[in-house]
């Protein structure tokens, strides 16, 4: 049925402005009246370009295109878009590829979509959200024991470039026991995104999952508005009961381009050129994902540090609103060791809450022994360490292909969790029976 203001609106006279400026990534557009988050069509020589309003100013409007502004010109005409900015959400996003606007990429027809709804949805209320109290099995077995996630938790994976952080997200997406997997790949090489869904992810693992794709050269607002469409396609799957893992690489990314969006609309830089509204952004985000009455997003979301800096801008700022981290080694990945998780340096805020007091014992006697260990390193590598001086450096040198074997895991091995503690006690079980050499003699000790 069609409501009268719906009847006024489309008799309405059409307002028609013009663009006053193209600056940098952005344009100026006056002589047209509407809101923050609006779309206007731009005129250009192959037809309209949309862009949203991002700032406003006194008869002029800041734009941020949502696709490429070649051939815009001064003077070219502007025009409000009547569409409603929705997105598609339901069962029949399962399996597929989206842009930025939720419209398919992976030519293979249009989208059996249940409805259309808003881009824009408020986080759970605090008071409402529901409690978390169930693990979340990823498949991993350095995850699902040393770094328990819950379902309903945020979790960051940092780690530099090339350190196997969506190696690490592809072994999560087939491995673990949630309902719906929702990738956003924001801000990746267009190489990676067929090498990231063909081989990493596979064709099992696309089955049961909805990825979102923004690749480096889209400009910003699309990069940031794929963020959002994967948030708020996870969150139509968690007011219909389900269970949803929701995975983001990289949070960086998103920063980056809310940066590019904010400096291009005339905010001021502060933290490493970051714009204020970078780290409001970045908390709507993350809110936004959790549990609720309904069902639980579980959000995992990779922080690119920059030349290896874990305390940088978006890292520190990430790791306040995270529920927990893990950490990738640069090192490790070296070493050969995938996933290269270091578990002293990760650690997740709830493994407490779902885990029992037998399993979490066994945990904290596995990172006692790879502290030690850590502690010794330069001792035990130019062979000053005397075998006898430390209890659990002894445990742990007389057992480092065993621990190093459950640390690591091929990428196409997935583990239940189950089987992940079972292996667990058996290693704290052996490092804990290992006959110990001899109390060591003399000056040198650990």
């Amino acid at each position: 049925m069609i409501m009268p203001e719906q009847l006024l609106a489309a008799a309405a006279p059409e307002q028609v402005g013009r663009v006053a400026a193209v600056r940098g990534l952005g344009l100026d557009v006056v002589g047209l009246r509407a809101a923050v988050g609006d779309v206007v069509e731009v005129g250009g020589p192959l037809g309209p370009v949309p862009a949203e309003v991002v700032a406003l100013d006194e008869g002029r409007l800041a734009l941020m295109p949502l696709a490429r502004l070649a051939g815009v010109r001064a003077g070219a005409t502007a025009t409000r878009a009547l569409r409603p900015s929705a997105v598609p959400v339901g069962p029949g996003l399962r399996g597929r590829v989206l842009d930025g606007l939720g419209r398919p990429v992976d030519g293979k027809g249009p989208l059996a979509a249940s409805a259309r709804v808003p881009l824009g949805h408020p986080s759970p209320a605090a008071l409402l959200r529901a409690r978390v109290t169930e693990p979340l099995q990823t498949g991993v077995r350095v995850l699902d024991t040393l770094t328990t996630l819950a379902r309903g938790q945020r979790m960051g994976l940092f780690a530099g470039s090339g350190v196997g952080k969506s190696s690490l997200l592809s072994m999560v997406a087939h491995g673990t026991d949630a309902d719906v997997t929702v990738i956003a790949l924001v801000g990746e090489r267009g190489r990676e995104v067929r090498e990231f869904l063909e081989d990493d992810l596979g064709a099992a693992g696309l089955a049961r999952s909805i990825v979102v794709v923004a690749t480096a050269d889209e400009p910003a607002l699309m990069r940031r508005r794929a963020a959002f469409l994967a948030t708020r396609i996870a969150e139509a799957e968690r007011e219909a009961g389900r269970h949803v893992v929701l995975m983001m690489d990289s949070l960086t990314r998103v920063a980056m381009a809310q940066r590019e969006i904010g400096l291009s609309a005339g905010e001021p830089p502060a933290t490493r050129g970051y714009p204020p509204s970078t780290f409001a952004v970045l908390a709507e985000l993350l809110e936004r994902a959790g549990a609720d009455d309904a069902g639980t997003i579980t959000g995992i979301y990779t922080v690119l540090v920059d030349g290896d800096d874990h305390n940088e801008p978006i890292a520190d700022s990430a790791r306040s609103l995270l529920d927990g981290h893990v950490v990738l080694r640069r090192e490790l990945a070296i070493a050969g060791r995938y996933p290269a998780v270091d578990p002293l340096a990760s650690i997740s805020r709830l493994a407490g809450k779902v885990t029992d007091t037998r399993d979490g014992a066994a945990a904290a006697s596995l990172r006692a022994v790879l502290s030690a260990r850590e502690q010794a390193r330069d001792l035990v590598d130019v062979g000053a360490y005397r075998p006898g001086a430390n209890e659990l450096v002894d445990r742990a040198l007389a057992n480092e292909t065993a621990i190093a074997a459950f640390l690591g895991q091929p990428l196409a091995e997935t583990v239940a969790a189950d089987a992940s503690w079972r292996q667990l006690h058996e290693l704290v079980a052996a490092l804990e029976g290992t006959p110990l050499p001899a109390p060591a003699t003399g000056k040198e000790s650990a």
